[in-house]
């Protein structure tokens, strides 16, 4: 192999399939990345069994051939070079040299022979949509799952196509959020899948602003085509919980209030929580909300926000975190919040920038 590349582009390829590699594991070559020169391209490769990724990059390629290296020395020489081109070629022995300029390296690899091969789920059942669209999506749903093992269903967001909808929930079992979009599908199908964490944060780092993704649904696979990313993931099996019975009917008792004036008194309330005391107050009373934490061995706050409100006055707690967590992903300037009683959960519906449902169960007050 001889090629040459542009150390930007390389340098975030490296830096972009990093957290995919395994760090710890029975086989040494996981801890490297594959990579593979043909035509006028590079394919960099990383997996750790659960994930893989590929991730191409323009390159001149003089002679085609593969090499694996360690992907934690290889991203730091890359970015200690100047910022110039990259000449990579293999040499005797499984041995790559980096040059840049007047600066040389020799990494010593592995073959591509024991490198473990990804499987590629069939293309019959795909939806396209844009990438920022389900950047967004992810954004509003993947912070509410869980990461309790014992609870392992929990450990991922859930990718429901059915028709032209596409629907992804999380739930840990305290709160669950709900993003749903409508999209073009090449042909009406029915799917649900798991897509385990780790899987779904890496996808939210490299999904773009621009462009679209491709997500392919295998039968214990998923692959996701964003620009010259492509991130494959196994997925966890089980049955995901009925979230729809969950999920109460729209209610008239709404509070109507600004979305930033009320995550900004929300976070406030934080400050004042702990490990023992993690609930705040919220006092809904006619058109005014007080938003306030007594925690004796700290201090107490209390932060009064106008809203229009025409329900019974009541007090209701929740855990604050899972207040700001979904509050600042929504872009709509005001917000309705559905509160029937203290004991029963608070709900957001919005319809911007997707229709989205967040309920959030009431934590009792001190």
């Amino acid at each position: 192999m001889k090629v040459k590349v542009e150390k930007q582009e390389l340098l975030k390829a490296t830096q972009a399939i990093q957290n995919v590699v395994a760090v710890k594991g029975t086989l040494p070559i996981l801890s490297n990345i594959l990579i593979e020169a043909e035509a006028n391209k590079i394919r960099l490769t990383a997996t750790d069994l659960e994930i893989g990724i590929h991730y191409s990059v323009n390159a001149e390629v003089f002679q085609p051939g593969e090499l694996t290296v360690p992907a934690k020395k290889f991203n730091e020489m890359i970015k200690e070079l100047p910022d110039s081109p990259i000449t990579l070629s293999t040499l005797k022995n499984n041995t790559m040299s980096i040059n840049s300029e007047n600066v040389y390296f020799k990494l010593l690899g592995l073959p591509k022979d024991d490198y473990p091969k990804i499987p590629q789920p069939q293309e019959e059942n795909s939806i396209e949509l844009e990438q920022e669209v389900l950047k967004n999506m992810l954004s509003m749903t993947m912070f509410a799952t869980s990461h309790d093992e014992v609870r392992y269903i929990l450990n991922g967001v859930l990718f429901n196509i059915k028709g032209n909808i596409l629907r992804l929930v999380a739930t840990d079992g305290r709160r669950l959020a709900m993003a749903e979009k409508q999209i073009k599908a090449q042909k009406e199908f029915t799917k649900q899948v798991i897509v385990p964490n780790k899987a779904v944060q890496e996808l939210n780092r490299i999904l773009q602003e621009q462009g679209t993704a491709k997500i392919i649904f295998g039968d214990n696979q998923l692959m996701f085509k964003a620009g010259e990313v492509v991130l494959i993931t196994r997925l966890i099996e089980g049955e995901f919980p009925n979230y729809e019975q969950v999920i109460p009917k729209e209610t008239q008792n709404k509070v109507r209030v600004n979305t930033q004036r009320f995550l900004t008194g929300t976070k406030r309330a934080a400050l004042l929580t702990h490990q023992d005391s993690q609930s705040i107050r919220i006092d809904l009373l006619k058109d005014k909300m007080v938003i306030s934490k007594n925690t004796p061995e700290l201090g107490e706050v209390k932060d009064q926000i106008d809203i229009s409100y025409k329900g019974k006055e009541m007090s209701v707690g929740f855990n604050p975190h899972y207040l700001t967590e979904a509050l600042k992903n929504i872009s709509q300037e005001e917000i309705d919040i559905e509160v029937d009683a203290p004991d029963k959960a608070g709900v957001i519906r919005t319809m911007l920038p997707e229709k989205y449902v967040y309920l959030v169960l009431p934590m009792q007050l001190s």
